[in-house]
């Protein structure tokens, strides 16, 4: 494996993270929203495990809720870098002037097929998703196609291992097959404390900029919450591969 030094990774996270801040400041929409998430996974044996996530999401601070999900899926490793996974959905989003407010923007139903490939450079791990959607939404149906890039580091062990804080950071782009090519891109920065195998808990920023026809773009900032729990069939521990929540 390559190894980088361990100021050198922090510089890298560092640019790349004020980068993504520079652009399109100006253009953001009022207000900061939350993304709250809910993840629990069950790992069946060394090869497949399963998980299921709640999501709620808000336009103001803890105010204007407009978005919820639930979703669940099935995982099998391939070998202990790469890791497929197969899931399905429900996914709404409601009128965004006040909580919950009817009637729906959208309503979709979702499947996805998707490949997880991890990269480690000693405590450094970098992590590739590829996502495949097919969206049965109230407005009709549509392809989409995700890729994110994340990179994770432990500060203060030389592993994810129990007590350990964390530093996380990843962006995301979404692609269509149809009408705007670039649909949408997701920034995180932030971190986390992993408590032992079965719980960690994840809080950022995630800058979010969605593209529309005719060169209309929308910026949004948020702050996202994260609780991630994992039980596991062998009551012998294992050490867990934190990724960046969806």
């Amino acid at each position: 494996m390559v190894s980088l030094p361990i100021k050198f990774k922090k510089a890298l996270m560092i640019i790349g993270a004020f980068f993504c801040i520079s652009l399109h400041l100006t253009a953001q929409t009022p207000g900061l929203g939350t993304w709250n998430v809910l993840t629990g996974r069950f790992n069946y044996n060394s090869k497949w495990s399963t998980f299921i996530e709640l999501q709620l999401r808000s336009q103001q601070t803890f105010d204007h809720f407009n978005y919820h999900e639930v979703k669940g899926g099935i995982a099998y490793a391939i070998n202990p870098s790469l890791t497929a996974l197969v899931g399905t959905g429900r996914y709404i989003t409601y009128q965004l002037t006040d909580n919950f407010k009817t009637p729906f923007l959208v309503s979709e139903n979702r499947i996805w097929q998707q490949f997880i490939w991890n990269q480690s450079f000693e405590s450094f791990r970098i992590e590739h998703r590829l996502r495949a959607e097919q969206r049965f939404t109230s407005n009709g149906y549509r392809n989409r196609f995700r890729y994110r890039i994340s990179g994770i580091i432990p500060l203060n062990n030389k592993s994810i291992t129990n007590n350990t804080l964390f530093l996380n950071t990843s962006n995301e782009f979404h692609f269509n097959n149809e009408g705007v090519f670039f649909e949408q891109n997701r920034f995180y920065l932030g971190g986390g404390y992993n408590f032992n195998s079965q719980f960690n808990i994840q809080m950022g920023w995630i800058y979010r900029s969605d593209f529309f026809t005719q060169n209309r773009a929308q910026y949004k900032n948020f702050l996202q919450t994260s609780l991630q729990f994992t039980f596991s069939k062998n009551k012998k521990p294992t050490i867990k591969n934190i990724g960046s929540v969806d």
